[in-house]
């Protein structure tokens, strides 16, 4: 997998187990961002209209997006 991103001049950021010998660039703090990220799309797939994309139109179903994004973040507050 890191040998795939270094021929596309991408940045890994995959911790290193305890019981390897190389030791690779790695950001805890962009792991933990990372993480949030993947939990917020995980809710936003949990709302029904947004996974099946019930609206075909893009305008609209970004607008579906964009209001389901509010809720999730006022229901975090």
């Amino acid at each position: 997998m890191r040998a795939l991103a270094d021929s596309r001049k991408a940045w890994v950021n995959i911790p290193a187990k305890r019981t390897r010998k190389e030791t690779f660039a790695f950001s805890s703090w962009v792991y933990r961002q990372l993480n949030l990220v993947e939990r917020f799309f995980n809710k936003l797939k949990q709302l029904r209209g947004i996974a099946t994309r019930y609206d075909k139109d893009p305008s609209n179903f970004l607008a579906a997006i964009k209001l389901a994004a509010a809720r999730i973040g006022i229901k975090a507050l």
